[in-house]
C-alpha cells in the first residue's frame, strides 16, 4: 500500500486559552490558511485532504476558478441592496431552480435552518389560505435534523439538541424514520406537512427504505398534507442527482436547500409550487441579506457548473468507485465496520460500539484527511463533487491506515 501523506506537524500553540469566541464547538487545533481544489493547507504548511467540505458546503471544493471569476466580478459591481428592489441575479437563479426542481416560486434565505424554517412557514400558511387554520402541525422523522433555531429543535426528537433550551415549541410530531406505517397512522387533518431527508445528514447518512418516498407522497395526497423535501445537505448533487428525491419519480411541494448552493458562500433557498407559494404575500416573510448579488453570483457558477453536459454523471461513477473502495475496507474490517450507508459523495461508515468514531476522526486527521462525525457512531465522508479518481485513492488508502492505527 502507498503511503501519500505523512502525519501532519501539529502547532503546539492552544489559541482557545485567549480567544474571545464562544465554545460551542469542539475545534481542532488546526487553522487553514489556503484551498486548492480538494486540498486544504494548515498555517504550518500541512495538506489536508478535504473530505468534509466544511460539512457538505464545498460543492466545487477551494479556489475554484470559476467561483473566484464570479465573486470577484461580482464583489467590483454591487454587494448589498436589501430585497426592497428587483435583483436580478435572483431572478436568474430563481428561474434555474424553478426549472431543475420542476417547481415555480422562489424565496432566498442566507442558511440551512432559515430555509427549512420558512419551509415551515410557506406549509403553514398555505394551510391557513386553504381556510384549513387548524392544520399546522408538521410530521417530522426520529433522527433527523433540519436546524439548530428554537423552532427547529422542535423538528428534531434529539435530547442532545435540545437540552437546555426549553420550552420547545408545539407544531411538530415525530415517527419512526422509514416506518410507512406509522406515518399513515399519524397523518390527519391537524398535519400540514410531512418534513423528511431523502438522506439523513446528522442522523448518521442514512437512507430511506426502498419505496418509503412514494409512499409519503401518496398518503400526504391522500391526506390532504404537503410534501417538504429537506434537501440542506443531500441537495445540490451530492447525492448524484441535483436534488436527492429526483431517483424515486416524485415531487415535494417544497423544498429546502443550503450547504452547497453557494459553494462556501453562504446562500439559502424555498423553492415552492405555485399553488404553495402564492400563499405567500409581501410582509410575510423576508431577509435582510438573502439573495444579495454576491451570494447570487455564487449560486449561479454553482447551477451553471452542474448544469454542464456529463457532469452530473461524472460525479455519480466517481461516487460509485467510492462505494466499492468502502465497501471493500468494511469486508476488511468487519470487527470495527458494521455498514456503508449513503449515497453518492454523501457517505457514512457506521462502526460497531466497541469502536469510536471520535477517534477514527482525530486517526484521518493524524494522517491527513478531514471527515465528519455524525449520529449512530457514523463517520461521514463528504468530499467536494469534483474530487479526482487520483484523491479517491488516496482517501481509501488513508481510510485503511487510520483504520490500522486504530487498533
Amino acid at each position: 500500500m502507498t503511503t501519500y501523506s505523512t502525519k501532519p506537524q501539529r502547532t503546539s500553540t492552544d489559541y482557545s486559552a485567549d480567544s474571545a469566541v464562544m465554545e460551542t464547538y469542539g475545534r481542532a487545533e488546526i487553522a487553514f490558511t489556503k484551498g486548492e481544489g480538494c486540498w486544504l493547507i494548515s498555517e504550518a504548511g500541512d495538506r489536508y485532504l478535504d473530505c468534509a467540505s466544511g460539512i457538505a458546503v464545498n460543492t466545487l471544493g477551494h479556489s475554484h476558478p470559476a467561483l473566484v471569476e464570479g465573486l470577484r466580478d461580482q464583489a467590483g459591481k454591487l454587494w448589498h441592496t436589501s430585497n426592497l428592489y428587483r435583483i436580478p441575479g435572483q431572478e436568474r437563479v430563481a428561474k434555474k431552480l424553478a426549472e431543475l426542481s420542476g417547481l415555480d416560486q422562489v424565496f432566498f434565505c442566507n442558511s440551512g435552518v432559515e430555509a427549512t424554517e420558512a419551509a415551515v412557514k410557506i406549509a403553514r400558511r398555505a394551510s391557513y389560505e386553504r381556510g384549513e387554520s387548524d392544520r399546522m402541525t408538521v410530521l417530522c422523522a426520529s433522527g433527523a435534523f433540519h436546524g439548530r433555531t428554537i423552532g427547529m429543535l422542535a423538528a428534531t426528537d434529539r435530547p442532545a439538541f435540545r437540552t437546555g433550551f426549553g420550552p420547545i415549541p408545539d407544531g411538530f410530531e415525530h415517527v419512526a424514520f422509514g416506518d410507512l406505517k406509522a406515518l399513515r397512522d399519524a397523518l390527519g387533518s391537524h398535519i400540514a406537512a410531512v418534513m423528511i431527508e431523502p438522506v439523513q445528514g446528522e442522523g448518521g447518512a442514512r437512507n430511506v427504505p426502498e419505496g418509503y418516498i412514494e409512499g409519503v407522497r401518496a398518503a400526504a395526497d391522500e391526506f390532504g398534507a404537503l410534501v417538504i423535501a429537506d434537501e440542506v445537505q443531500a441537495g445540490i448533487g451530492r447525492t448524484g442527482t441535483l436534488f436527492s428525491f429526483e431517483p424515486y419519480g416524485v415531487r415535494p411541494d417544497i423544498i429546502a436547500l443550503a450547504k452547497g448552493l453557494g459553494g462556501g458562500f453562504p446562500v439559502g433557498a424555498v423553492i415552492a409550487s405555485k399553488m404553495v407559494g402564492d400563499a405567500m404575500t409581501p410582509g410575510t416573510h423576508g431577509s435582510t441579506f438573502g439573495g444579495n448579488p454576491l451570494a447570487m453570483a455564487a449560486a449561479e457558477v454553482i447551477l451553471e457548473t452542474l448544469s454542464l453536459p456529463g457532469f452530473m454523471e461524472d460525479v455519480r461513477r466517481r461516487a460509485d468507485r467510492l462505494e466499492e473502495g468502502l465497501m471493500a475496507i468494511a469486508g476488511q474490517h468487519p470487527d470495527k465496520i458494521a455498514e456503508i450507508r449513503g449515497r453518492g459523495f454523501l457517505r457514512g461508515m457506521r462502526l460497531h460500539q466497541t469502536s469510536e468514531v471520535g477517534v477514527l476522526v482525530a486517526a484521518l486527521r493524524e494522517r491527513g484527511m478531514l471527515t465528519v462525525p455524525a449520529a449512530e457512531n457514523t463517520l461521514r465522508l463528504l468530499p467536494p463533487l469534483v474530487i479526482s479518481d487520483e484523491e479517491i485513492g488516496i482517501a481509501l488508502d488513508l481510510m485503511a491506515l487510520a483504520l490500522a492505527d486504530c487498533a
